[in-house]
């Protein structure tokens, strides 16, 4: 859970970054959002979220 909860902050942070100095659109990022969420009620919605642990579980195991 605390992933998902970063993970929506994060992607919050880059849309609101591209939306002040990009020239990101506020109907362009309503667009992604709506996409979001019918990508989180696809079928595919188990896959990504898997995918997303994987990568998470692999930059937490990196040594520096």
């Amino acid at each position: 859970m605390a992933l998902s909860i970063s993970a929506v902050v994060l992607l919050l942070v880059i849309v609101f970054i591209l939306i002040k100095k990009s020239g990101l659109n506020a109907v362009h990022a309503l667009v992604c959002i709506l996409l979001g969420f019918y990508l989180a009620s696809s079928s595919i919605a188990p896959t990504i979220t898997q995918l997303t642990d994987n990568v998470a579980g692999m930059i937490g195991n990196l040594k520096f």
